[in-house]
């Protein structure tokens, strides 16, 4: 079995100057995974200004991360048949060729399409990188070199909103993709020098082809009738009625056909089991609220407060920094109990405080920043939680899976929570469009804008609310023993 394979780590130490060399090798294409979800965040607002389509905007990141969703399992089959290290210059190329046709596009729709594409090339490079630092580095090898890809993380989302300022405010938004391409030059050049890595051969089941595409097409119906409804056509329009009947049809052949499957592309051997379960949505509603946040709260402050792009991405560091202090709160808890149960219901819980905050009270800056600082405090301590409990229920031998079915419900929860929070927004703005945007952005309706967004930040609190409730009930369960 290709199990027993990839169970056969290297038993060697890896010296620090060989796992640097691995390091640095991985190190851009996580990079450029990580910081794409952040980088387009404050250029927003100057894209729909430039190709039209404000409204559509919220696809921008929709379509990015629905494609990678879709992508990341296919992603996982390859490498492990193929090569992991093959598979990630794959997704690299598939990366650039996303990035120049998203710096060609003249529309909106031409954009979003390039983003898909973006996505199938994104969605691959963290995944691929993380499976090739496990294949070719001991597990406590890795322990050592922990701090090195936090770090990565941190300095990727502390970047990507303020690059992005940047941009928008001294060149173009164009740039944002263009500047990928280089950094793809030099990622496929360092990858070449590492070993090619193991291969397993086919299982015999197969690619679950036909679950990819019924997720497809079940999300993507579900999606764009909730973010179309309205304006594109008619609630109770025949329009409205096809895609509502496609997409409860699609997602429940989805279900049925995975069940009858025997390599499915949904595990539901494992999200049978309680605990993963109730992690998987509590995922879902972390990322919904989380990418709705980071990808509106610029536009919030760009056409409500009327401050620059650049101003707009300074005003996300404190979200970021609360992420990683409620991150850093959370593994030391972790680490010296063990016991994760009442972690992410006071974290939810913080969330949903500071966004029902955020549509209530006077928006001030300073009160913006610090709400945004425990929104990402809050959502800072879901990850690891749901992370190491799914990994440790899931057990070794089932390890790549349970991780990607986390990864597939973190995407899937991030394109519904920005797809839905535009939706909100823009059905109490129904008239803005390119002609009405250089208006709103001048603050001739200003105050019309911010009841918008008011009412966005209390449907967001509506949904961590439930992210409390799906926090309660999980399993109690003990990850590990307290030390000494």
């Amino acid at each position: 079995m290709p199990e027993n394979k990839n169970t056969a780590a290297p038993a060697v130490t890896v010296t620090r100057e060989q796992f640097l060399n691995l390091f640095i090798a991985v190190f851009l294409p996580m990079f450029m995974a990580a910081i794409d979800q952040t980088l387009l965040a404050t250029a927003t607002p100057a894209i729909a200004l430039s190709l039209g389509g404000l409204r559509d905007s919220s696809w921008i990141m929709v379509a990015y991360l629905l494609s990678a969703a879709v992508i990341v399992p296919v992603y996982g089959r390859l490498g492990d048949i193929r090569g992991k290290r093959r598979m990630l210059l794959v997704a690299l190329a598939v990366f650039a060729v996303g990035s120049i046709a998203c710096s060609a596009a003249q529309t909106m729709p031409q954009l979003i399409a390039a983003r898909v594409i973006h996505g199938l090339g994104g969605g691959g490079l963290m995944m691929l990188s993380h499976a090739l630092v496990g294949e070719l580095v001991p597990p406590a090898e890795r322990v050592r070199f922990q701090g090195w890809f936090a770090l990565m993380f941190t300095t990727a989302s502390v970047a990507g909103p303020i690059v992005g300022g940047v941009a928008v405010t001294y060149v173009s938004w164009r740039w944002l993709f263009i500047a990928n391409i280089p950094l793809v030059v030099f990622a496929a050049w360092r990858l070449g020098k590492l070993p090619p890595g193991e291969r397993h051969p086919p299982a015999r089941a197969g690619m679950d082809v036909a679950g990819h595409v019924l997720f497809a097409i079940g999300t993507l119906s579900t999606l764009f009738w909730l973010t179309s409804g309205g304006h594109r056509f008619e609630w109770m329009s025949s329009t409205s009625a096809a895609l509502s009947i496609t997409a409860v049809a699609s997602l429940a052949a989805l279900v049925m056909h995975e069940r009858r499957h025997h390599a499915p592309f949904l595990p539901l051997d494992l999200l049978a089991q309680r605990a993963i379960r109730f992690s998987s949505y509590l995922a879902i509603i972390f990322a919904a609220c989380l990418f709705a946040v980071i990808f509106f709260l610029p536009i919030y402050l760009q056409l409500g407060h009327r401050v620059s792009p650049q101003v707009s991405g300074l005003l996300l560091l404190p979200l970021t920094a609360g992420q990683v202090t409620g991150n850093l709160v959370c593994t030391r808890i972790l680490r010296r109990t063990g016991y994760p149960y009442q972690i992410p219901i006071i974290g939810m819980g913080v969330t949903t405080a500071a966004l029902l905050l955020l549509g209530v009270v006077y928006p001030a800056m300073v009160l913006v920043a610090l709400l945004g600082f425990f929104v990402g405090a809050g959502l800072g301590t879901i990850m690891p939680v749901t992370m190491l409990t799914v990994q440790t229920v899931a057990g070794r031998t089932k390890l790549g899976t349970a991780t990607s079915t986390l990864s597939l419900a973190r995407s899937t929860g991030g394109a519904a929570g920005a797809a839905l929070f535009g939706a909100i927004v823009f059905a109490i703005l129904p008239d803005v469009d390119r002609h009405t945007f250089a208006q709103e952005v001048a603050g001739t309706a200003s105050e019309r804008v911010l009841h918008a967004f008011h009412v966005a930040f209390l449907c967001a609190a509506g949904v961590a609310a439930l992210g409390i409730a799906i926090a309660v009930r999980m399993p109690r369960i003990k990850l590990w023993e307290k030390p000494g």
